[in-house]
């Protein structure tokens, strides 16, 4: 990938570390609830345990954006690592008769892995010399392949004892958590080295407004047109990716109330709208991929064929195909794309609307979740990334809560019928009509 080769050392530090945490998060994840039945737990306290877990990372999103953007993405980092240790290795210590360490497990590993994510894109996204785009596709690839080969990974450990895994998940944090944290990584933390440069380029800016001709938005971090490429390095990593003469990504004391809710209102709108859509994969799909097969196994057919889809074309999607366009336009490419998906579905033709879904659902997927973070991003106010990504974060767990449940009240209410799979499409089109609300805002590319 040229995106590998042209990021720093520190942004491949990074990736390397998206990929190791994905792969023992997915060698964990799906043996979970098969450990803890099979430790006696009834399967109620299961479903509950699992779904802790689930909830601890995201509702945390939110706080743990503002822990990055006040404390730092390095200090939140190790905190991140420090958390996920000691809850893998509480969930090690509990069991059916000891509950507390196996609750309190849970919790720091879903709040270590809200920290750990937010702060790895948070320094992604402010890597120089790499635009916000390219790390987000290089960042979800990552994942994805994290996805597809952790649980082959984890099937082959577990018959050596489920705490086999816990002991690869804990060094695997360890090592790159010294890693990471270490003198490596201080280089590229906004907060330790843009201060002073942010502080330069102001007074900068200043001068030049107050002795230069006329009184026009110069390269500082004011709001204006994309500024001259040896600019960029004396602007806060938020400001670098570009922007249209747009308020949003200016001075605290430029962004009007107006302006925010221009920017933030569609934006979350959109977030919700997506994870809840997107969460039907896990309500409503594989029950309906049962029903229409007549085979268990038809829904992991569905999630590896997506998996490796991702792997193989996010990063060319993104800033290949569509390098020039607006996430904007990705995003409502990405919405329009899954009203195909779930259309599809509507005639219940077996195998075939199955697999005619895997195409269009996996490009909205690849289109719209680094787009979201991509327009959050170009639309933060200035040294506010982790506050943006955090905001998504939590749109998302919102969207996730509220797809679960309808998702189980419309399967309930359709029984099994293609009204379901309407409604999803006319849900779908609406988000995308509501992406025509958002600003323009089009990344440079480094």
């Amino acid at each position: 990938m040229n995106g590998w080769r042209g990021a720093s050392p520190t942004a491949r530090l990074l990736l390397v570390a998206v990929l190791l945490t994905g792969l023992t998060t997915f060698m964990f994840l799906p043996l979970l609830a098969i450990e803890l039945t099979a430790q006696g737990i009834p399967a109620g306290r299961t479903g509950f345990l699992v779904g802790l877990l689930a909830f601890s990372s995201q509702a945390f999103s939110l706080l743990s954006g503002l822990l990055v953007d006040r404390l730092g993405p390095r200090r939140v980092m190790a905190a991140g690592f420090l958390l996920r240790i000691a809850g893998y290795v509480l969930l090690g210590l509990g069991g059916a008769a000891r509950p507390a360490p196996l609750v309190a497990g849970i919790v720091a590993v879903g709040v270590g892995g809200s920290m750990l994510g937010l702060s790895t894109k948070t320094l992604l996204v402010s890597q120089e010399g790499s635009d916000p785009r390219t790390m987000l596709a290089l960042r979800s690839t990552f994942v994805n392949i994290g996805v597809v080969v952790g649980p082959a990974l984890g099937a082959l450990v577990y018959p050596l004892g489920f705490r086999y895994i816990l002991a690869a998940c804990v060094l695997s944090h360890l090592v790159l958590g010294i890693g990471l944290v270490s003198g490596r990584t201080a280089a590229a933390v906004p907060g330790r080295t843009t201060a002073k440069a942010t502080a330069t380029a102001t007074a900068t800016a200043a001068a030049a407004k107050a002795t230069g001709p006329g009184a026009g938005p110069g390269p500082g971090p004011g709001p204006g047109p994309v500024a001259e490429p040896g600019a960029a390095k004396d602007t806060a990593p938020v400001a670098a990716p570009g922007t249209e003469p747009e308020p949003a990504a200016g001075r605290p004391g430029d962004v009007t109330r107006w302006t925010l809710l221009r920017h933030w209102a569609p934006l979350a709108a959109l977030g919700v709208a997506y994870w809840a859509i997107y969460s039907q994969l896990n309500v409503l799909l594989p029950i309906a991929a049962n029903e229409l097969t007549g085979s268990t196994a038809a829904i992991s057919v569905v999630f590896t064929a997506n998996g490796l889809l991702v792997v193989l074309f996010q990063y060319t999607l993104l800033s290949r195909v569509f390098r020039r366009a607006t996430a904007r336009t990705l995003l409502a490419l990405g919405f329009l794309a899954f009203a195909c998906a779930y259309a599809v579905l509507i005639p219940l033709a077996g195998w075939y609307s199955l697999l005619a879904f895997v195409l269009p659902v996996t490009l909205a997927e690849m289109l719209i979740g680094p787009s979201l973070d991509e327009q959050a991003v170009n639309a933060a106010a200035l040294r506010r990334t982790g506050l943006a990504l955090g905001t998504m974060s939590a749109a998302g767990a919102l969207g996730s809560l509220l797809g679960s449940s309808l998702g189980g009240r419309l399967l309930q209410a359709t029984r099994g019928g293609s009204l379901a799979w309407v409604l999803l499409v006319g849900c779908s089109l609406a988000a995308a009509a509501i992406c025509l609300l958002l600003p323009k805002v089009r990344t440079r590319h480094a």
